[in-house]
């Protein structure tokens, strides 16, 4: 077995198409293909299904090929992480985040922690969360920032911080006079919610218990790709919505005028970096979770919250 083979077969996953493989790593099929057979007869298993167009990996395959990403990745990362033993930050990293924290968290580090480390390339997409954890545990993204817990026995959460929660009403919503509101205040029927694939959306769910009818009396029922957008819809539609703490820094004067605020216990949203477990580059996460927790505005809390609120 060696590296050139576990290039192989992942070219193979990643064009499903022996020929193209090949082209795409500069050898002729016949090598490739001889060299994914001698894999397969060395490891006694069948990593692709030939008998498909397109090629798929078989299940065992599947996993093959996800521990030959690893492999692969950590071996091209070995001179980074040595240049990092000796002090040297270069190299590259690659970052999911979470659409509802990308636009209020990145402008506050981003520019700082990039200036400070010029010989690091840093490669930043928006996932939504269960994009996120695949990609981490088949090595295609170093780092994620999203909320928590996730209860993945192969990654590991690395606390930021912690984020509440405000309902986002219009004026003319039936909500309490009172300084707070509890969850059970709102209409479900007039709430606006992100779109599936958004881990605030469970969040949401949990916290309002929501479970809307399928013959709901409502007529307007619209999920949302993005926080902006909602808050837009309450702006001129009416409505309500849920808003995390860092969106609220956003809002005009006149829009703070729709914040409210839960009563205890106030939902929150935990913010960690994930790694896989026994991630090698120490010294990058830790100057990452610095410069974080360094650009976050100063009312916010960054260390755990009191008993009375809940993590939703």
């Amino acid at each position: 077995m060696n590296f050139q083979q576990l290039e192989y077969i992942i070219a193979v996953d990643k064009y499903r198409h022996f020929a193209k493989a090949a082209e795409k790593s500069f050898v002729t099929q016949p090598t490739l293909s001889m060299m994914i057979q001698k894999l397969e007869i060395e490891l006694g298993i069948k990593i692709f299904d030939r008998t498909r167009q397109p090629v798929v990996p078989t299940k065992d395959g599947e996993e093959v090929i996800r521990r030959a990403k690893l492999i692969v990745a950590e071996a091209s990362r070995l001179k980074e992480f040595a240049d990092e033993l000796k002090g040297e930050i270069s190299g590259e990293v690659h970052i999911g985040i979470i659409p509802t924290l990308a636009p209020y968290l990145l402008p506050r580090f981003l520019a700082s922690f990039s200036a400070k480390y010029p010989n690091l390339r840093i490669f930043i997409k928006e996932m939504v969360t269960d994009d996120i954890i695949r990609h981490l545990n088949h090595g295609d993204i170093d780092m994620g920032l999203l909320a928590t817990p996730l209860h993945h026995a192969s990654l590991e959460e690395h606390h930021l911080f912690f984020e509440e929660f405000f309902a986002y009403a219009s004026q003319e919503e039936k909500l309490p006079k009172k300084k707070y509101i509890l969850p059970a205040h709102i209409d479900t029927e007039r709430l606006l919610l992100l779109e599936e694939g958004h881990c605030m959306r469970s969040q949401i769910f949990n916290l309002c218990s929501l479970r809307k009818a399928e013959n709901a009396p409502s007529n307007l029922h619209y999920e949302a790709g993005s926080i902006e957008t909602l808050i837009n819809l309450v702006d001129r539609n009416q409505g309500i919505t849920i808003v995390p703490h860092l969106a609220t820094l956003h809002l005009s004067p006149t829009q703070m005028k729709n914040i409210r605020e839960f009563a205890r216990p106030k939902p929150v949203r935990e913010i960690s970096i994930v790694v896989q477990k026994g991630f090698p580059r120490k010294k990058i996460l830790d100057f990452l979770m610095t410069e974080i927790v360094k650009g976050l505005p100063a009312d916010h809390s960054l260390t755990d919250r009191n008993v009375l609120d809940i993590v939703i």
